[in-house]
């Protein structure tokens, strides 16, 4: 297993009245790709400002390979931070916004410009040493930013939502040279992101935030699979969440009816959360069903068709790759494996139980 690289030892900052993190203790590993994920306000960009030296806590510590360097300055960390904005130089050309930390460190001529050749082709942009940061796209302006980074040999990129300015194709053709960059450079990269379909595809780990906590901590597939909290199920992909009441081992109670589940250790007669995914719920015929309903509304999403189902007072969420038209009657019916129980939370910011990943 890789080496702890860095740790954020009970971190705790506040703007003026406001707790933006609170307590939050967290482990990155050498070589890790780790997504901070969640809303706006939620403490993750605050997060990568005090890994970047932006920002210091008001409590906790902040170690890297073993070493504190909570009262360091950003020039004297071994990471390097690419921003939403690039905040490139457009009075220097390619080359020169490339070579301008290099500059600084004081390196040579012949070391400078072989580091921007490597960083060019890294990056797929060879030959665009003279070229003036205006003449580019903005897919290309985000690669200059990330070679202008990567030039200094940082053991850690902090991305801070840098794809959050791109269209739809290129940001998911720059998501796939993200992961590409990682794995040649072999470096740790910690990404901000509030976008979902990002965190999955990229991370090899997912922290989901919410209100300066950590909420859960786990592989794109744990995150989505097994969700923590209904906060983690809603937020990562779209979820039914219905209140329920836990009868007893294996069995649930909702919207009516009771239902056989595969979760235990909740107690008896206890009230839940009860969160399927719309690709869990199986349309049938109402006779199959342990529940009936009337389709409300059918989108065509050309993978699969998105629906709307009326049952027992509830409007489910489902997805299918069978097309049920409005006004259909139908069943609805869900396999044990994938109903998914949960605590309900004692408060809207209450912590939830950290993975051991």
């Amino acid at each position: 297993m890789p080496k702890e690289l860095i740790h954020l030892s009970h971190i705790t900052k506040s703007y003026e009245t406001a707790v933006i993190l609170d307590d939050l203790d967290l482990h990155i590993r050498e070589n890790e790709f780790m997504t901070l994920l969640g809303p706006s306000g939620c403490g993750k960009t605050t997060t990568l400002r005090l890994l970047g030296g932006f920002e210091t806590p008001d409590a906790g510590q902040i170690f890297f390979d073993g070493t504190d360097i909570t009262s360091l300055p950003p020039n004297e960390r071994k990471l390097n931070t690419v921003f939403q904005k690039y905040a490139l130089f457009t009075h220097m050309s390619i080359a020169e916004n490339i070579a301008f930390g290099l500059k600084i460190s004081k390196k040579s001529k012949t070391y400078i410009d072989d580091k921007i050749k490597y960083a060019l082709k890294l990056v797929n942009l060879e030959g665009y040493e003279k070229r003036s940061v205006d003449s580019l796209s903005g897919g290309q302006q985000q690669r200059i930013a990330i070679a202008r980074a990567i030039v200094n040999e940082p053991k850690v990129l902090l991305l801070d939502e840098p794809l959050g300015a791109l269209d739809l194709k290129l940001r998911q053709d720059m998501q796939y040279e993200l992961i590409r960059l990682k794995e040649e450079l072999g470096i740790t990269f910690v990404y901000v992101t509030h976008d979902q379909e990002e965190a999955l595809t990229m991370s090899d780990t997912i922290v989901v935030m919410n209100q300066g906590y950590i909420q859960q901590i786990g592989t794109p597939e744990d995150i989505y699979n097994e969700p923590a909290n209904a906060f983690v199920a809603d937020f990562i992909g779209e979820s039914n969440i219905i209140d329920g009441r836990m009868l007893q081992d294996r069995l649930v109670e909702f919207l009516g009816v009771q239902i056989t589940c595969v979760d235990t250790g909740f107690g008896q007669n206890q009230p839940v959360d009860v969160v399927i995914r719309p690709e869990d719920v199986e349309l049938s015929d109402p006779a199959n069903g342990f529940m009936e309903g009337d389709v409300i509304s059918t989108i065509f999403k050309g993978v699969h068709y998105e629906i709307e189902v009326h049952a027992n007072g509830y409007d489910w969420l489902v997805h299918t790759t069978k097309m049920f038209p409005v006004g259909a009657h139908v069943g609805i019916h869900v396999i044990p494996f994938n109903i998914h129980i949960m605590n309900k939370p004692e408060s809207n910011d209450e912590k939830a139980v950290e993975s051991d990943v």
